[in-house]
């Protein structure tokens, strides 16, 4: 099924999508990615390891998660200052569309308790993710914090396989330390998740230059 926007969304002459379009692709992405973690969490068989470190804060605070993902990405922008990374639109937004609709899902989706519903309520999560990170890196319009995070520490010469080994088990030890879920879920998604991504940007990146702030 083709994904390439109707002519009257894209820019004239070069047949690139244009900016409106664009934020709608990036938002779209947002909400689905947000709406992927809540449905991890209401699926209580462990989280990804940024979020199992969100839910790990969110018990010791007190607060829903998705306020805790959005001060996370906060804080993680600020280190990007130093690693000299620029931020895009769609990073900005990032950090507040995720943690808002993580909230708007578990509010309105209810804890589960059948072993199998919750399974599949952790596989469609996990796919629903793939599908969201397709559509909100292949909008163009910036990177996630984490991500520029990681690729940010790697264009100073390091892996960034290893870089992003490191991040995760950091900050998934720490949640773990703090009250956060791991899991079998966990597992699935560090397993599927990456080439479950590789296929939807293929499918999902929208065509022409990145844009930036």
């Amino acid at each position: 099924m083709s994904t390439a926007p109707s002519a009257h969304q894209v820019d004239g002459a070069s047949g690139n999508p244009g900016l409106i379009y664009r934020l709608v692709w990036l938002n779209l992405g947002l909400i689905g990615f947000g709406v992927g973690l809540g449905l991890l969490v209401r699926a209580r068989l462990g989280l990804d390891p940024w979020d199992v470190l969100s839910q790990g804060i969110s018990r010791r605070l007190g607060i829903q998660i998705g306020w805790v993902v959005d001060m996370i990405g906060a804080v993680v922008l600020l280190a990007w200052i130093p690693l000299r990374q620029r931020p895009g639109l769609g990073t900005l937004l990032n950090i507040v569309v995720v943690g808002l609709a993580a909230n708007g899902t578990l509010d309105v989706v209810p804890i589960l308790h059948g072993l199998a519903w919750r399974v599949v309520l952790m596989l469609s999560a996990v796919l629903l993710v793939a599908l969201a990170t397709g559509c909100y890196i292949g909008a163009g319009l910036g990177p996630g914090p984490r991500d520029g995070l990681m690729t940010g520490i790697a264009a100073r010469g390091h892996s960034i396989r290893v870089v992003r080994f490191c991040l995760e088990v950091s900050v998934l030890v720490i949640g773990y330390l703090l009250g956060g879920s791991v899991g079998v879920g966990t597992v699935v998604y560090a397993v599927c998740i990456g080439p479950l991504v590789h296929v939807t940007l293929r499918r999902l990146a929208l065509p022409g230059p990145s844009r930036t702030l």
